[in-house]
């Protein structure tokens, strides 16, 4: 008879600790003891404990914090040491709802130290009895200016910078800058893709523009597709880098055809640098607006995905006579972005506190991108896209229908989006968008276990 080889010892040690947090009896902001310390307490070596620490950092248990220690993660989906049941099922009203909208990011910049310090050292600056400036800070847009030259090696200046409160607030200012334009008689004519972004068709809808919508597909927009319009639109948006929701990029030469028929017919582009940041197998290509041309591009840029959108601020990246135009209309209209809000983000930056927080974010949505390809990827019938970077993912599938697979997984405690809310006039494709940024990884396992259920079992239904 063989006898079960027993597990290292950094294995079971990583098992208990595990095993702790889950029943609530280490709980979060608990901060666990020094690896040495620890070590001399078990009657181990310090490398088992290292290697158990280090397990479950990876896994989201575990979050170090250099001399502050290793403190147990903030987890949505941890139970309290209270006196409840333990629910039996993901629909029980005591485990919630998983939440697998997309767009959401992890949201655990504001727990690390980074932020924490940026933010009192904006409270603590002598405060201003004027308003912030309209166009922004000089310390936040000279801090976005260098950080998307490291990031997209996109050559900026502080004053091409326009802070937003986030990418409606730009758009909205687009949309009354293109109304207010000399001569420009009507509502606004701008093409988007479909399918697309439903918030980006709301917003510029309601501030007055008149929306076109052009056929997309995992490529991006096709550049060919634009000599078909019976008239040029007055502006076009894109989002090049990763097309949401599909997540396909345009090639080089596909931008440089756009920027080319927009040189020629006068139109604007705007390019929505849609998670340009989180690249999971190919290294982002070059921004639109760093592409030689002398067609007029505005880069449109957000801190809610790499950071959060609890912040709703973000930029634009202006030039030429339209990027005057919009200052101008930003002076009009004041910023909507708080003053010490704008001094935190900048120190924040500076200090290399979203550098450090974007690295960190990128190997965790990497790992729960490698989870999702090994739960789904093993069911027949089933195609997954969108994977190249980004926070989600899109599934695609014959039967059953998406709607009410979506219905059915709400029921069991998961929350998915259909595809199809995505489309305008394009006959939609069935399928799901699933985020996995906001997720914990037992979560984004439950959930992706009752998605392949429904979807396993509505497939073999006659």
């Amino acid at each position: 008879m063989k006898h079960k080889k027993p597990l290292p010892l950094a294995a079971q040690l990583a098992n208990q600790l595990r095993g702790a947090i889950l029943r609530g009896v280490l709980q979060p902001e608990h901060t666990l003891p020094a690896t040495r310390r620890l070590a001399s307490e078990l009657g181990i070596s310090r490398g088992v404990v290292v290697r158990a620490y280090e397990q479950l950092s990876g896994e989201g248990f575990l979050e170090s914090n250099g001399a502050g220690g290793t403190r147990v993660a903030i987890r949505p989906d941890v139970q309290r040491a209270v006196s409840i049941p333990t629910p039996t099922r993901i629909s029980a009203p005591a485990a919630g709802v998983i939440d697998l909208t997309p767009g959401r990011p992890a949201g655990t910049p504001f727990r690390h130290k980074d932020w924490r310090n940026a933010w009192k050292e904006a409270l603590s600056a002598p405060g201003s009895t004027q308003l912030p400036a309209a166009l922004g800070t000089i310390g936040l847009r000279e801090a976005v200016a260098q950080h998307l030259a490291v990031s997209r090696g996109l050559p900026v200046r502080a004053d091409d910078v326009i802070i937003t409160a986030g990418t409606s607030d730009a758009l909205q200012l687009v949309v009354a800058m293109l109304r207010n334009r000399t001569g420009h008689s009507g509502r606004p004519r701008i093409l988007v893709e479909d399918p697309g972004y439903p918030t980006a068709r709301r917003v510029m809808a309601a501030a007055g523009a008149e929306l076109l919508t052009i056929p997309v597909d995992e490529n991006g927009l096709r550049s060919s597709q634009l000599d078909t319009l019976a008239q040029a639109p007055d502006a076009v948006l894109v989002t090049p880098s990763h097309q949401y929701p599909l997540g396909g990029r345009m090639t080089v030469q596909e931008r440089l055809d756009l920027l080319k028929w927009a040189e020629q017919r006068g139109v604007l582009v705007l390019e929505d640098d849609y998670d340009s940041e989180f690249r999971h197998t190919r290294m982002p290509l070059p921004a639109a607006a760093s592409l030689p041309t002398n067609a007029e591009v505005v880069l449109l840029g957000t801190f809610s995905k790499n950071l959060s959108p609890w912040l709703r601020c973000g930029y634009l990246v202006v030039r030429g006579d339209s990027g005057q135009q919009l200052k101008a209309t930003r002076e009009a209209l004041d910023t909507p972005v708080s003053g010490v809000m704008q001094s935190a983000l900048a120190r924040y930056i500076d200090g290399g506190g979203l550098s450090r927080h974007i690295a960190r974010a990128r190997r965790e949505y990497s790992h729960r991108r490698t989870l999702l390809m090994d739960r789904l990827g093993r069911l027949d019938g089933l195609g997954l896209a969108a994977l190249d970077g980004g926070l989600h993912a899109v599934i695609r599938f014959d039967k059953p229908d998406a709607n009410a697979l979506a219905a059915q997984a709400l029921e069991h405690g998961v929350r998915v989006v259909p595809l199809a809310f995505y489309y305008a006039d394009l006959a939609p494709v069935n399928g799901l968008v699933i985020g996995y940024g906001a997720v914990s990884d037992l979560q984004l396992t439950r959930a992706l276990d009752v998605i392949a259920g429904l979807i396993d079992k509505g497939s073999n239904r006659a």
